[in-house]
């Protein structure tokens, strides 16, 4: 039976005892439902991850002893910064859970000309700490120790400063493929994505202007979050660990 995961900001380097602080206390003992004396995996994005023993659980403290330090690397050894067009609804929780598990190391959302979310600063902010959220259980769940950074918000316009001589944009009628691109995979990868409706025409001539490279992913109009998680998975598989 697999040890549950789970995520806490505290250090872990020292200490033999931690008391988990009050929303990870709350998903062991009242979602997970553990007891004293179960085991627990606890990381912190150190790179590490931390075995222990429930010393304490009750509704208000948890406690672990920790017992061993693990110091496994499954991180990919592709540098990928998805530069992601803020898509609506679960769109976005979506591509953020799935890139973590694809390897990617980097998120950047894009606020675009046909973004369909518009937010002034405090709800953008809130949007960026949901984001955080799901970006940690995502690692939680697949078994990173490293937390991928997540950036704040940024118009397209300002993040085109950006880009590298490694930038990749999805279009449906580009003539290369990933697999026919030779590309210097010891730096940053950036792979960029429209939001729904795509990159405007105006935004294409931006980015292509700014020297980045369009590539397709086959002969069929992807959906944003398809777009993202299906061009990750080829550079893992072309470049990557895949």
């Amino acid at each position: 039976m697999r040890i549950p995961r789970i995520f806490t900001s505290q250090d872990l380097s020292t200490p033999l005892q931690v008391q988990l602080a009050k929303d990870a206390a709350n998903h062991v003992s009242r979602v997970l439902r553990m007891s004293k004396g179960q085991q627990i995996e606890l990381f912190n994005g150190d790179g590490h991850s931390y075995i222990g023993t429930l010393t304490t659980v009750d509704r208000t403290q948890v406690s672990v002893e920790i017992k061993e330090v693990l110091h496994g690397d499954n991180e990919s050894p592709l540098t990928i910064h998805l530069y992601q067009g803020v898509s609506r609804g679960d769109k976005m929780d979506l591509t953020l859970q799935k890139g973590v598990e694809l390897g990617v190391q980097q998120f950047t959302p894009l606020i675009t000309e046909r973004c369909g979310v518009k937010l002034d600063e405090k709800r953008w902010q809130k949007k960026h700490e949901h984001w955080q959220k799901v970006i940690e259980s995502a690692c939680e769940q697949c078994g990173r120790n490293i937390i991928p950074t997540l950036h704040p918000a940024i118009k397209l316009q300002a993040a085109l400063e950006q880009l590298t001589s490694n930038s990749f944009f999805m279009h449906p009628d580009a003539s290369d493929s990933f697999k026919s691109i030779n590309a210097d995979t010891q730096s940053e990868l950036q792979l960029w994505v429209g939001p729904e409706g795509g990159f405007s025409d105006e935004e294409i001539n931006w980015v292509e202007t700014h020297g980045c490279k369009p590539v397709r992913l086959g002969p069929r109009v992807l959906r944003t979050e398809t777009a993202a998680l299906a061009a990750v998975a080829v550079m893992n598989s072309v470049w990557g660990d895949f």
